[in-house]
């Protein structure tokens, strides 16, 4: 899986180009796993690993999400119109659900594309939590 993380943060997508070369062993990608967090942060490129429970739908203007799934099970829900969104950042909204959209099951191994401009939430997580890298491109 540091393979897998090393090879998309050498990749330039928009503005998510790496300032610098970054090697992050698999003990340290377990120590931050088992909290949550950034594993790389470069401008416009972040990878991240997330440890989570179901949560409020999300948009973001600018960054592109590339999740991979570690451990877990949730029921996933990308595109659609969001319930009551509010902006919670500059270029990011919140919002209890979404209406509509395509349902996707995740679950450990998979890996889910989501472009800019497109609100995805995490409605049901059977599993109680989901851990999963979130590789995070800002787009220009």
């Amino acid at each position: 899986m540091t393979a897998v993380l090393i090879v998309a943060a050498a990749i330039s997508f928009g503005g998510g180009v790496p300032a610098a070369v970054h090697y992050i062993g698999h003990d340290k990608v377990a120590e931050v796993m088992s909290k949550g967090g950034p594993i790389v942060s470069d401008p416009g490129l972040v990878v991240l690993a997330q440890h989570r429970e179901a949560g409020p739908a999300e948009y973001h203007d600018r960054t592109n999400h590339v999740f991979i799934m570690v451990d877990g099970e949730a029921t996933f829900i990308v595109g659609g119109t969001m319930v009551e969104p509010k902006r919670t950042a500059a270029d990011q909204m919140r919002a209890p659900s979404i209406q509509g959209g395509t349902t996707y099951h995740l679950t450990k191994g998979d890996v889910i594309t989501i472009p800019a401009k497109t609100p995805h939430w995490f409605k049901e997580i059977s599993t109680k939590t989901v851990s999963y890298y979130a590789v995070n491109i800002d787009s220009e």
